[in-house]
């Protein structure tokens, strides 16, 4: 058998259609369908069902998936080994964060890197949803939470803190210290018509309309005039356009951690990526922790 064909099996039984395995294994649809049809050729069996909700396995393709799993456990901790072994500061290095941290605050870090490091080939898988470290999704994971799953190895770099902004166009056509009732918040992903942040805030009365469930896009509304939105300072401190909402004081929100799996803390380049990015996220303390609001 053909290791790559149990790796797209694998990939397609887990998410379940073309689409989510093309993605997870960074290859187009049409590579996802070609292999498997010709890998149940091969096998002279159905692997898969093709409902009108997605892949569902037969029952031999439930009987072989336990030991495609032991087989990928087995070949990723293999690779994780040998890798773990690499004592040269070149090669390929795919580091997973959110987009918020790519782009409103690491971007010249990462030039920077790449400028020290010329040999080492920098990949930025931007996603929200925790990439397999086991697995080798990713070498390298920036993420932002309280509790780190338990077989990475890393450190807390910093906890940052957020604010409650608004435009500056907004602020002058409402008043939110002397009118509170006049002001919306943004929302987020929340069920509930009074989600708790809303609650805790300083304008706990405000109504809540909307549902943007993504920072980048909570900055861009709230830069529109949208309404208050609550967002780290790191963003919300660099725009020109928005400001503070009085009383505009930061509070501690989530724990920035920089991960990687226990297999490859020796290797070179991931210790030097993970020594340099810990060493920038410490040069922006202020702004991190909210002591640089806008004048």
């Amino acid at each position: 058998m053909d290791w790559d064909n149990l790796r797209i099996f694998l990939a397609l039984a887990r998410e379940k259609s073309v689409r989510g395995a093309a993605t997870g294994l960074g290859v187009s649809h049409s590579t996802v369908s070609r292999r498997i049809d010709a890998f149940e050729q091969t096998l002279g069996v159905r692997l898969f069902e093709r409902l009108p909700d997605g892949y569902v396995l037969t029952p031999f393709g439930e009987d072989m998936i336990q030991t495609a799993r032991r087989l990928e456990e087995a070949v990723n901790g293999l690779q994780r080994r040998v890798l773990g072994q690499d004592a040269r500061l070149r090669g390929d290095l795919r580091v997973t964060m959110p987009d918020l941290l790519a782009a409103k605050l690491l971007m010249p870090d990462l030039v920077a890197f790449g400028e020290r490091y010329p040999d080492i080939n920098l990949e930025v898988a931007i996603s929200y949803t925790p990439f397999d470290l086991g697995r080798r999704e990713a070498d390298v994971a920036i993420r932002i939470t309280r509790d780190p799953p338990e077989p990475l190895i890393g450190r807390k770099i910093i906890t940052y803190a957020r604010a409650t902004y608004a435009s500056r166009d907004y602020l002058s056509r409402h008043d939110p210290e002397h009118a509170p009732e006049s002001v919306t918040w943004i929302g987020w992903d929340d069920r509930s018509r009074h989600p708790r942040w809303v609650r805790d805030s300083s304008f706990p009365n405000a109504s809540v309309r909307g549902r943007l469930n993504n920072a980048m896009v909570q900055l861009a509304a709230a830069k529109a005039g949208m309404g208050l939105a609550m967002l780290p300072c790191f963003m919300g401190d660099t725009e020109a356009d928005l400001r503070r909402v009085p009383p505009g004081k930061p509070e501690p929100a989530w724990d920035i951690w920089i991960l990687t799996h226990e297999d490859l803390r020796a290797t070179a380049r991931v210790r030097a990526f993970m020594d340099f990015m810990a060493e920038a996220f410490l040069g922006h303390r202020d702004l991190l922790e909210g002591r640089l609001p806008q004048v």
